[in-house]
């Protein structure tokens, strides 16, 4: 056992509580509440009602799905299906949102049906939604309660950049938006493309992403974050599956070149060289630490795009 996994046991199980936390975080949903973005709002160009139903998705969650007609009137459970809502061009048939969901800033006026982990099944039932669109794992006892009560819901729950495609592609099944999802695929694909041409042809830097720091916590393959850095040129020094608590010793002995970090109510890096023990990383040695703007990463949606292109700027800055 490394210095990753060894722990005692009531350690184990705060971090085993913070996984949980940190897996909804990862998804999205408990990050940069309110927070401003540089982003500029999706466009909210009409929609061709053109795709056929009624319509059958295998959704994230492997389930199969058929919704009878286009649906009119959507909830999301998450932000990430917010903004990918948005960014199809149906921000006027979302009649109910989380508490979380904060962009684009249009979302403001939508009714808040609860917070993500638990949402108002009566609130969104008196939404009349024909089309629910949650996650998976966290919200499959919603998924089931909401399906009891007659409603037509779809998990979204993508895991990295190609699942991510995957998943808009099927909401635009779903909603009827075939055409718009895959001109928004295609957008995303280029903009990654332009950014693997910038970088060119050098070799990843090593690099650490901080989600948590009391205790560390950092994210390894497997997951969103970890793609993310990949597709910026940037090659994780994390090796365990997943959302995983860290040791600055073993943080030392990896000694990333560039410490990167997610600015939120789990993690403060301003205060990163005066920690015990992170002055002997090699990137807070050179100054290479860089604060991320969370929405873009941790929320699988139409945005991440942004992420990755934040990342690789902080890796590859002569690149950009």
């Amino acid at each position: 056992m490394n210095d990753t996994t060894r722990t005692t046991a009531p350690v184990r199980l705060a971090l085993m509580a913070l996984v949980f936390v940190l897996v909804f975080a990862a998804a999205g949903f408990l990050s940069g509440c309110g927070a401003d973005t540089q982003a500029d709002a999706p466009s909210e160009a009409p929609v061709a009602a053109t795709d056929a139903f009624p319509v059958t998705v295998t959704d994230d969650a492997g389930r199969e799905v058929t919704i009878d007609a286009e649906p009119q009137r959507i909830v999301s459970l998450t932000p990430a299906n917010t903004e990918l809502v948005a960014a199809l061009g149906l921000l006027d048939r979302l009649v109910g949102v989380t508490s979380f969901c904060d962009y684009p800033p249009e979302v403001a006026s939508i009714d808040i049906i609860g917070d993500f982990a638990s949402p108002n099944l009566e609130a969104v039932a008196a939404a009349e939604p024909d089309l629910v669109l949650a996650t998976a794992g966290v919200q499959a006892d919603v998924i089931g309660q909401l399906e009891d009560l007659g409603a037509v819901v779809v998990a979204v729950d993508p895991v990295d950049l190609e699942s991510l495609f995957a998943s808009i592609e099927m909401v635009g099944v779903a909603t009827g938006t075939t055409q718009a999802a895959g001109t928004l695929v295609s957008s995303m694909r280029s903009e990654l493309d332009a950014i693997t041409v910038a970088i060119g042809d050098v070799a990843p830097v090593s690099c650490f992403l901080e989600i948590a720091q009391d205790p560390l916590f950092t994210a390894g393959p497997g997951t969103l974050l970890d793609d993310l850095m990949t597709a910026a040129g940037g090659a994780n020094v994390v090796t365990q599956d997943g959302y995983v608590g860290y040791s600055v010793e073993q943080l030392v002995t990896d000694d990333p070149a560039v410490y990167l970090a997610t600015l939120g109510s789990m993690s403060d890096p301003a205060d990163l060289s005066s920690r015990p023990g992170f002055g002997d990383i090699d990137a807070v040695k050179t100054g290479r630490v860089f604060v991320l703007e969370d929405n873009l990463v941790s929320r699988p949606g139409p945005r991440v795009v942004e992420g990755v292109r934040l990342i690789a700027e902080a890796l590859h800055p002569d690149a950009f």
